[in-house]
């Protein structure tokens, strides 16, 4: 039968919802037993999902329903303790209902007009996150959908201040014509900063890498390249590298950008690193960030709130405002808080009530455990596995010096070679994924395939990683040849 919505709009709302609530309340409490992935392949959710486009209306409730009974197998419990792959976190208590009253309310952030609740709760957001992490008052800031984003609009302001120095307008000259714009990090740059520089005109190819062999800057080649290179100069820096958590000294390329003769901009990618900031006992890992000109992060990592969220921070707002904003005839202006002069979008979600009501419920103590216990967590890990015949760290000596909390490993044994132990590594990730129990992603370490284990989860508990090590044991007998 045919359903008509306009029949009776807000009881199908207030139905679907329920329908919504119900599901929702079944997966979080099967949560932390459910198994982490089904590894459903594109043909099998091809085969559950794919079907020519309704020519009726459907009773919302119903639909929900049928999704969830539909898609269930290839749901992965990416917000529970035991999903160890890349750097995604859960979502607290606070963050969740937050983000399910902004669906409600539907703000658009884009300006202060839209939503003058939405744009002071996002202002408040931006003051709570520096004072969480020892950023500078006067910065300015602005959400994101997430690290690239962040990435992106920290680049495009360092383009911007970049361009200037060379006598010309990026945003509103373009590149072409105009002189080349240097950029230099090290060989463990993320793929989201090469991604923004390509999207950003900058070319992909353009940023010089500095060789690494631990995942952190040389200090001495940096600057030895830098005395060869003229005019302005984008550094950029890593405050947690991706594969084993390493941190850039920050201080050492706050005083090569200060000694540049053509001067240079310092942008620090610290998706998940940044939350160092929140504990004394990590916070010397970002020393000196205070001093960088930009610093991207990722708000669905370590702050653990839905997807998708991030931030960016920008020490010079006239440089943020020269890069985005915007005139026309039909935007409105006020004296508020106009987002969209500060990023790319002009149509936003209401990120930031998930955020705020995440960082209002766990306040900066809450905060400090949740990353701490991350960090205990992964030592936890790391240390079991020097302890264990036949697995050893990647990145040994930094992983000792210094902790953080992502543990890359690998199975090892001296009658393979090289090659084969790369394989029996890239097996093990699809073993492990497979199997359910956990979920880890693989690497690449200069050159060896390796495991990959983050810690970003504030629901994980010692018993979850002891469930991981217990699967490798498990799993160690069945990856071996011959066995």
């Amino acid at each position: 039968m045919n359903h008509d919505p306009q029949d009776d709009p807000y009881s199908d709302t207030l139905s679907a919802m329920k329908t919504a609530y119900l599901r929702s309340r079944a997966f979080i409490e099967e949560l932390p037993n459910r198994p982490v992935s089904r590894m459903m392949s594109p043909q099998d959710m091809a085969e559950i999902l794919d079907e020519p486009l309704p020519g009726h209306s459907t009773n919302p409730a119903l639909v929900i329903d049928e999704w969830f009974t539909r898609a269930d197998n290839g749901i992965v419990a990416d917000p529970g303790p035991r999903f160890f792959g890349f750097v995604d976190g859960g979502v607290t208590p606070a963050a969740l209902a937050g983000d399910w009253l902004a669906t409600t309310i539907d703000q658009n952030t884009g300006m202060w007009i839209l939503s003058p609740a939405a744009a002071q709760t996002e202002l408040v957001v931006h003051r709570w996150l520096k004072e969480l992490f020892g950023l500078p008052p006067a910065w300015s800031g602005i959400l994101t959908s997430g690290g690239s984003m962040s990435n992106f609009i920290g680049l495009a302001a360092a383009r911007q201040w970049a361009s200037g120095k060379l006598g010309f307008d990026a945003t509103n000259d373009g590149l072409s014509g105009n002189p080349p714009i240097h950029i230099v990090s090290s060989s463990a740059i993320h793929a989201s900063a090469i991604k923004a520089l390509g999207n950003l005109g900058l070319g992909r190819s353009s940023v010089t890498q500095i060789p690494t062999g631990d995942g952190t800057m040389d200090i001495d080649r940096l600057r030895a390249h830098l005395q060869e290179m003229e005019g302005p100069v984008i550094l950029i820096a890593n405050a947690g590298e991706v594969n084993t958590g390493q941190f850039d000294d920050l201080n050492a390329m706050v005083e090569v950008r200060d000694h540049h003769p053509g001067g240079a901009w310092l942008h620090v990618d610290g998706a998940f690193g940044l939350f160092a900031g929140a504990s004394p006992t990590y916070r010397h890992l970002i020393a000196g960030i205070e001093h960088a000109d930009s610093v991207a992060s990722d708000g669905h990592k370590w702050l653990n709130v839905p997807y998708d969220c991030g931030f960016a921070f920008i020490r010079d707002e006239g440089i943020l405002q020269a890069a985005f904003s915007s005139r026309s005839a039909y935007l409105t202006r006020s004296e508020g808080f106009d987002a969209d002069n500060y990023n790319p979008e002009f149509s936003r979600r209401f990120r930031a009530l998930a955020a705020w009501c995440s960082l209002k419920s766990l306040g900066r103590s809450g905060y400090q455990t949740m990353i701490e216990r991350c960090i205990d967590n992964a030592q936890a890990l790391a240390s079991w596995v020097e302890s264990r015949e036949g697995l050893e760290l990647i990145n040994r000596k930094r992983q000792r010096e210094h902790p953080f909390n992502i543990v890359c490993f690998r199975y090892t044994d001296a009658s393979l070679t090289e090659d084969e132990l790369n394989v029996l590594n890239q097996r093990a990730v699809e073993a492990i994924q497979r199997d359910g129990r956990t979920f880890v992603s693989g690497t690449s370490w200069n050159g060896q395939a390796a495991i990959r284990a983050a810690f970003v989860n504030w629901t994980t508990t010692r018993d979850d990683v002891r469930i991981l090590q217990t699967v490798l044991e498990d799993l160690k007998p069945s990856l071996y040849p011959g066995s």
